[in-house]
């Protein structure tokens, strides 16, 4: 992990945590290095954040009374959520009913808590979503009989590519449907086309009102995996096509987000680019899995982490100044994150990452598998099958394309066999138009 800079200015503070997957364990990290007291409450026993936290606790399902009896009995000075858009809302009524800060309302959560509820906002202010078929559970004959196909099945209300299938016939898509139902909490699904073009992530941070956009990237899923959601391989900063989405799209997100009441915290977009248009298909309202903040960090100079971190305990997010210091256009730097996904089998052996601490590329590697651990076959499709994300940061195109052909070159990982369990990366010279 990289080193934070301490400060003691909340030393003996008492922090909520909601999650503790591996992506949370860095927000966990600098919060214990500012002196701050880490509480971790999340429904997994075992999951790793708690054991880098001050206490934990485990609670069932998404029981928020026993998450505000938790924050109450341990009088906490402040909650944040880590990085799990399924408790976004858990995180707006706990602050809710401890009267502590909070940069989601319940206006802006009943928008982003459901895929189809955002989509449908999206459409009012000319955010356009991925072309969709009506169908229930019911899976009415004549509903089906107007879907062309591939099709993309997902749950309403998870993320990760959890519950999301790709279906190729009705047969296919009466699969998909049970397990989006099984994968969400309120029962709910949607069909959309299954698109197969350009793959982009729009980054904006929110301070006091002003919105910024923080990042503009293209991003590469595998096609190693056919049938299940397309798991990203990593992504190339700024997207080259960052000025038509300037053009475009970006005056209408702003105008959407403005709607609906955003003043603080942090959201991400992900969108299709396709003959000219954009399709947004996905958002996160809290940090991100793959973190591009981390990129953000190193050039920008502010930390998204540290920022939130100091909202949840003051109702501020600091002195950052977002219209000097942020910039989409990365002040003419190249970067990208590399992700390395894994098939299914035991990890034996990984080789190739002992060198990226001395790389002055390479700003950040965040590792989620170990040797020994095992890949199931229930994680083939979603992140739960990322073994790390690199981070890299270079003064150019070139540099950027040579970096990431060395690490996808010289990482390996191999099973108890012996057997190749990496998945392989994306077309560095097509990503950077090379060729």
């Amino acid at each position: 992990m990289s080193k934070e800079i301490e400060t003691r200015e909340f030393e003996g503070k008492k922090l909520l945590i909601l999650g503790g997957n591996p992506e949370t364990i860095p927000l966990v990290e600098i919060a214990n290095s500012w002196g701050i007291k880490t509480i971790i409450a999340s429904a997994g026993a075992t999951d790793p954040a708690k054991s880098y936290a001050w206490k934990a606790y485990t609670y069932n399902g998404l029981d928020v009374g026993a998450v505000i009896k938790i924050a109450a009995d341990e009088q906490v000075d402040g909650v944040l959520v880590g990085v799990a858009d399924i408790l976004v809302p858990m995180y707006c009524k706990v602050c809710e009913a401890l009267d502590l800060p909070c940069y989601a309302t319940q206006q802006i959560v009943d928008v982003f808590a459901f895929k189809d509820v955002f989509k449908a906002t999206c459409e009012r202010y000319g955010v356009h979503g991925i072309p969709e078929y009506y169908l229930d559970s019911s899976m009415d004959s004549e509903d089906l009989a107007k879907i062309q196909y591939p099709v993309m099945v997902k749950p309403v209300d998870n993320g990760g590519g959890v519950g999301m299938t790709v279906a190729y016939s009705e047969e296919e898509l009466k699969k998909g449907v049970e397990i989006a139902l099984k994968a969400s909490h309120s029962k709910r699904f949607i069909v959309e086309k299954y698109m197969q073009c350009d793959d982009m992530g729009m980054y904006y941070t929110f301070k006091d009102g002003y919105c910024s956009a923080s990042c503009i990237y293209d991003r590469y899923t595998t096609d190693e995996q056919p049938g299940v959601s397309r798991v990203c391989l990593g992504g190339t900063y700024p997207s080259k096509h960052i000025d038509e989405y300037f053009q475009r799209m970006h005056p209408n997100a702003v105008r959407l987000f403005k709607e609906i009441g955003i003043e603080n915290g942090v959201l991400m977009l992900s969108a299709f680019y396709e003959n000219g248009e954009f399709y947004v298909y996905d958002t996160g309202f809290r940090l991100q899995g793959e973190a591009p903040h981390l990129l953000m960090r190193a050039i920008h100079g502010f930390d998204q982490r540290k920022m939130l971190i100091r909202f949840a305990l003051t109702g501020s997010e600091g002195d950052a100044d977002l219209k000097s210091e942020d910039d989409a256009r990365l002040r003419g730097k190249w970067a990208a994150t590399l992700w390395f996904l894994l098939k299914e089998g035991k990890i034996a052996k990984i080789q190739g990452f002992d060198q990226w601490e001395q790389d002055e590329r390479v700003v950040d590697n965040i590792q989620r598998l170990y040797e020994g651990d095992t890949v199931l076959p229930e994680w083939i499709g979603n992140e739960k099958q990322v073994l790390a994300r690199m981070y890299i940061v270079c003064n150019s195109k070139m540099e950027l394309a040579d970096t990431l052909k060395y690490y996808m070159s010289t990482v390996k990982v191999l099973d108890e066999n012996g057997n190749n369990m990496l998945l392989k990366g994306f077309d560095v010279n097509k990503a950077l138009e090379l060729r």
